[in-house]
């Protein structure tokens, strides 16, 4: 079983080294790394380039934003399986994919995810917030869930089948993408009930109280496209779960 991970990068040369690390110390054997840049110029595509190759694709040229590089990167794979991980996350140790290839086989999923710390952008040592995700059921969309997208891994049949990012949908393309997989054609998932992605804070929708408007309304945006109804408290549900992540 192939696992393709793919990595976008703009301009983000003091994280992208130690994102790579992550993804090269894995343990298991059968990875192909594809890194989608969108023409840094911080010195991001000279750190890449050192690594040789050891990096499987290296794709460098403007985009029209984050989820048009990652389905730049999409179109490339050739893995059975599909991770994404962003520059500035990293894998919590290296048995990380060996872990969810073992969840692949084990469970037969089409898709599986897994729980993400958030730590200091200065010290990751130190955590920030705990997303735990737990199992999906039925109702979990609609009580406000959604499992942390760094930690998705899903079939790439499933991309072909469902289709990739919208880039209408602002930062709620990777809501849409999973609501439109999981809820709406019901892929078969696995919960892998580990930490195996650590994130720096400072993500774009929640960092501002307009932002998050904005995010609502994109997140109501991805129900009505996929023709399905929340409840009234559904997308307000969403961001209220997160305060729990603090605890």
């Amino acid at each position: 079983m192939k696992i393709s991970i793919i990595t976008v990068v703009f301009n983000g040369v003091s994280t992208i080294k130690h994102c790579i690390e992550s993804v090269l110390n894995q343990d298991y054997d059968s990875i192909e790394y594809i890194i989608v840049d969108g023409n840094s110029n911080d010195g991001t595509k000279e750190v890449i380039k050192s690594y040789g190759n050891k990096i499987d694709i290296f794709l460098s040229e403007p985009d029209k934003g984050i989820y048009d590089a990652m389905n730049k990167g999409i179109e490339l794979a050739t893995g059975d399986i599909i991770g994404i991980l962003n520059a500035d996350d990293f894998y919590a140790d290296q048995t990380v994919i060996s872990s969810i290839a073992e969840a692949f086989k084990k469970t037969g999923a089409d898709g599986c995810y897994a729980d993400l710390n958030y730590v200091d952008g200065q010290d990751e040592s130190v955590i920030k917030r705990k997303w735990v995700s737990g199992n999906y059921g039925p109702n979990s969309f609609l009580m406000g869930w959604m499992p942390p997208h760094p930690t998705f891994f899903v079939k790439r049949e499933c991309y072909k089948k469902f289709g990739k990012f919208r880039l209408d949908m602002g930062s709620a393309a990777d809501y849409e993408l999973m609501l439109r997989m999981i809820l709406k054609n019901g892929i078969k998932l696995a919960y892998v009930p580990r930490v195996t992605v650590k994130m720096r804070t400072g993500g774009v929708s929640n960092s501002t109280f307009k932002n998050r408007i904005e995010a609502n309304k994109n997140d109501r945006k991805a129900w009505k496209i996929n023709e399905l109804t929340p409840w009234f408290f559904t997308l307000w549900l969403k961001p209220v779960r997160k305060i729990v992540q603090f605890l």
